[in-house]
């Protein structure tokens, strides 16, 4: 094409450049909230004609008329997100006819004042150099949008109100669930892609000084389509700044190619249209089919070879023979509970377990029929551990570490490790931190079962076989988090040994429980307890004869055994079969085993009939009777132990008589 690469062509290129970047910074806020704003056009050509009318003609200094045609931007993204996001209308109808009010005030403005305008000039040297000045080659324009782009960026990516806008575009019902303003965050991108809108108007008011009917007009298609094409999802949640960049220069190339090829305006608006058309529709099938795909690529199967299965038949000599010893306990808030992962009790002797409705329940001593919701935390508690102090932490899958007071407030202690300079394993966001304990200093060890999956996908991370959790310590002394142990199997339960030098931990895939020294002469070294049980096991607690108790959520099976020694073949599964039909561990049936710390096992619970607990995820023993969680439960099993100390508690065992 004869001079699309002079210089004057691409100058002119990187002016509009910068003022397309400006005004899709703000595009990219609305539609990574779920939003979608359309008003983009009429709000530049509004915004144009004041700072025209302000700056050109009126010759108000720069100082105050640059921010008042932002604040006038602002104002009407302003009242597009008090529409949307307050009062809950539907963002594209609503912006729709924004467009269409805002766009007769300007025809109706230029009718008023338009010569007035015509007749405007301000020569102020800043005001000539936002028209056609350069920093080192680069238009004005441009150089102030590279530095919104990179502010965009960072606040996207490293701040608060960008995780705020990335959640409420992902799932806003989750969003609110997890204390996030909804509302507000949505109205607050409307009111930026408003701002930016009126300092994008300002450079091209200084650059053209003119204010025609066709000013802006097609604008939010040609952001639109920038922004899908970038990758932006109208799904929102999901894009980046970079992305919305490449998106605004691919636009803004062809535009000037089907100028320099003399096609009419009409032809650029149906070639713009046509591929905002096939952006959506590539976005839209992404969105639906995304998952399939994902999971293709994403699950990376290894080999892994568990030791022979343990005897587990019914009159055997193997400390594992099956029994009858659960079967018609005694069931707590049958019914009225949904997946209360793991229970624990205060001095009072009332029990406390979580719901997958984000609710941690307290039901009262003695007879525990009587409850109420003693916090609302937004996610599913899954481990509970109270302090010295009659706090109680909880590990909140997806959310991190919490605690709550003894009134019932709840505070976020970590939902991620910290990052240094020389940050490998740690800086990065806790997908589903599992169980916890803590040690005599205060310190909150816990596990973060999965880095690399959900807490609804959790189930997935035993198909790849590989080390993907980790534990990490939280230090109330310096509100740090930081990982200890890396490469582990989905690491479950943790409890702290009585020495307080070390803790106990379980691999749930690895099938094994593991003593790894925090404190004292063996500081920083492990050694395997158990390494070869015959299911899956989760929770551990103390005992009342110093022995502990560990839940085994599911059993081993030898097809999945196998299956584990086979990579290739849980890869082609992966990519060939229905995620339904899926080869998973069995998680039907479970038991409860107590050990000592030297892993002898001592005694074995079952339940043969698999209706009291078909999953058992935690115990707790209290006053001479195990209390059983499951996560798929909608009960808690009480258990009476022959022959415990009916006045131990776990609490006394871990802080004395004084908590």
């Amino acid at each position: 094409m004869p001079g699309f690469l002079g210089g004057s062509n691409l100058s002119d290129i990187a002016q509009i450049y910068g003022e397309y970047l400006i005004i899709i910074v703000g595009i990219t806020f609305v539609m990574m909230a779920g939003g979608i704003d359309l008003t983009v056009g009429s709000v530049f050509a509004f915004c144009n004609l004041a700072a025209l009318l302000l700056i050109n003609s009126m010759e108000i200094n720069l100082a105050i008329g640059i921010p008042a045609v932002m604040l006038l931007g602002g104002l009407i993204g302003l009242v597009n997100g008090v529409l949307i996001g307050y009062l809950g209308m539907r963002a594209f109808l609503t912006t729709l006819v924004m467009l269409i009010i805002v766009r007769a005030v300007v025809d109706q403005a230029l009718l008023d004042y338009g010569q007035q305008i015509m007749r405007g000039f301000n020569a102020s040297a800043a005001w000539e150099f936002m028209a056609i000045g350069k920093v080192f080659g680069i238009p004005s324009s441009l150089v102030v949008a590279i530095v919104i782009a990179i502010v965009g960026h960072v606040v996207l990516t490293r701040m608060r109100f960008g995780w705020h806008v990335m959640a409420v575009g992902g799932s806003r019902r989750s969003a609110y669930n997890a204390g996030i303003r909804v509302k507000r965050t949505i109205c607050a991108t409307y009111v930026l892609s408003g701002v930016l809108t009126g300092l994008a108007a300002t450079f091209y008011a200084a650059r053209l000084s003119s204010a025609g009917t066709d000013v802006g007009k097609g604008l939010e298609v040609t952001m639109l389509t920038a922004a899908v094409l970038g990758g932006i999802s109208l799904g929102g949640g999901r894009g980046s700044i970079v992305k919305a960049m490449l998106g605004a220069i691919i636009i803004l190339l062809v535009q000037n190619s089907l100028i320099r090829m003399g096609l009419t305006s009409g032809t650029s608006s149906l070639v713009l249209g046509l591929i905002l058309l096939a952006a959506v529709a590539i976005d839209v099938r992404w969105v639906k089919n995304r998952h399939k795909v994902l999971a293709r690529a994403y699950v990376s199967p290894t080999y892994f070879a568990l030791p022979p299965l343990p005897e587990t038949a019914e009159g055997s000599a193997s400390p594992y023979a099956l029994n009858d010893k659960l079967r018609g306990v005694e069931a707590i808030g049958l019914g009225e509970l949904d997946g209360p992962e793991d229970v624990i009790f205060d001095k009072d002797d009332n029990l406390y377990c979580g719901s997958r409705h984000g609710d941690v329940i307290r039901f009262f001593a003695p007879d525990h029929t009587r409850w109420e919701v003693f916090a609302h935390i937004g996610g599913h508690p899954l481990g509970f551990a109270f302090d010295a102090q009659g706090n109680l932490h909880t590990c909140v899958g997806g959310m991190g570490l919490y605690k709550i007071s003894p009134a019932g407030e709840v505070t976020k202690l970590s939902d991620e490790t910290n990052r240094s300079l020389l940050s490998i394993v740690d800086d990065s966001r806790l997908r589903l931190a599992d169980d916890l304990d803590i040690a005599p200093d205060g310190k909150v060890y816990f596990s973060e079962a999965t880095v690399r999956y959900e807490m609804y996908d959790w189930m997935v991370d035993a198909l790849e076989g590989r080390g993907n959790g980790r534990i990490i310590c939280y230090d109330p002394k310096t509100n740090s988090s930081r990982t200890v142990l890396p490469n582990l199997q989905l690491p479950n339960g943790i409890c702290v040994e009585k020495s307080g030098q070390s803790l106990l931990f379980a691999e749930t895939w690895g099938c094994r429980i593991t003593r790894w020294y925090f404190d004292g002469p063996k500081k920083g070294q492990k050694e395997v307890v158990i390494d070869n049980l015959p299911g899956y096991p989760d929770n551990i607690n103390r005992a009342s004869d110093g022995t502990y108790w560990c839940a085994l959520c599911g059993m081993r099976a030898p097809v999945f055994d196998l299956a584990l020694r086979m990579p290739s073949f849980r890869r082609r599964m992966v990519q060939k079969v229905g995620r339904d039909d899926w080869l998973y561990p069995n998680m039907n049936t479970g038991c409860v085993i107590k050990f000592d710390a030297d892993g002898t096992i001592l005694d074995v619970l079952w339940d043969l009939g698999g209706e009291a607990h078909p999953m058992i995820t935690s115990i707790r023993e209290h006053k001479g009777f195990l209390y059983l969680g499951g996560i798929y439960n909608n009960r808690v099993g009480k258990y009476r132990i022959p022959d415990a100390d009916p006045n131990w508690t776990s609490l006394e065992d871990y802080w004395g008589t004084k908590s």
